[in-house]
């Protein structure tokens, strides 16, 4: 892979991530279509998703951090009442100690709801591991992944968005909404505009939404590293390839700093219509390209 292949690429996550129109499906296209073939498999890809990881932290710091502390508060909580739990059972029905509450603020609840939402993720990457791996060698099913993205957005549009956020949604959506993010795991299903629908679908605020969306694709973005940890011990990274990747990283979380921040005022004021069309251009001209080439 070249230096500005590379930025291209990096580039193309940035804008792509956080735009409801697929990175994944972009950068399988983006190889196809110029035969740009890459040793590291979706190593290089994964990379890009740590600098997106980057720019998502840096934007919601102050929600990360919060979850971050009210996290490990909770694991500290469950370990305590884990010891209350085996003390009490040597002990008589009057003598025994009440637990501590755990969910007793909303970002405790957000916490279990990321925790909720990425378990069926997780299982569904797994799962599908193989044929994602697959399917981004093939140009046609990332165009068929495209159009799909194109009706998803299309509800979108239809969607009314709702009162919940982080102290009324219940546990149900987050699964649902983990399911969804599963599923987006397949090059072309845009995993913002997945996931931004299941929120709106579910009755969550807008706002809410958007921010549900962003911050639960953190443990999925680390699953998919630990997936692939393999392949950062195979890879050959000597010469300037190592400097090909980090030009690629910086210009992925640089451009994708921008995105979230123009994405948070666009995808609560606008509709997704113009996405959705889109996404059905780039899906017919990707399936028309592999029968045409």
């Amino acid at each position: 892979m070249s230096f500005w292949e590379a930025i291209i690429m990096g580039l193309i996550q940035g804008l792509t991530e956080f735009l409801p129109v697929s990175s994944s499906g972009h950068l399988a296209i983006f190889k196809n279509i110029f035969h740009i073939q890459t040793e590291t498999g979706l190593l290089y890809d994964v990379m890009l998703h740590m600098a997106t990881l980057g720019a998502i932290c840096v934007v919601y710091w102050k929600d990360v951090k919060e979850l971050f502390v009210n996290g490990c508060c909770m694991v500290g909580l469950w370990i305590f009442n884990g010891v209350i739990w085996i003390s009490n059972c040597f002990r008589k029905q009057e003598e025994r100690r009440p637990f501590k509450p755990v969910l007793t603020s909303p970002y405790r609840r957000f916490v279990l709801m990321v925790i909720i939402s990425t378990i069926p993720t997780g299982i569904l990457g797994i799962l599908l591991e193989k044929v994602i791996g697959s399917a981004s060698e093939l140009l046609i099913l990332p165009g068929i992944c495209l159009i799909l993205t194109s009706i998803i957005l299309f509800i979108a549009d239809r969607a009314k968005p709702g009162t919940k956020d982080a102290g009324t949604a219940t546990y149900r959506n987050s699964f649902l909404i983990g399911l969804a993010q599963g599923v987006a795991t397949l090059p072309g299903i845009s995993r913002s505009g997945t996931t931004i629908t299941a929120c709106l679908l579910s009755g969550f605020q807008k706002e809410f939404a958007v921010k549900y969306s962003f911050i639960m694709s953190i443990p999925a973005i680390l699953g998919a590293m630990i997936l692939q940890i393999k392949d950062f011990t195979t890879v050959d990274l000597s010469g300037g390839l190592i400097w090909n990747y980090i030009a690629g990283m910086l210009a992925a979380g640089i451009v994708g700093y921008i995105c979230i921040k123009t994405m948070l005022i666009v995808v609560k004021k606008n509709r997704f219509t113009i996405f959705s069309i889109y996404c059905l251009i780039a899906g017919l001209v990707s399936v028309a390209f592999y029968f045409i080439a």
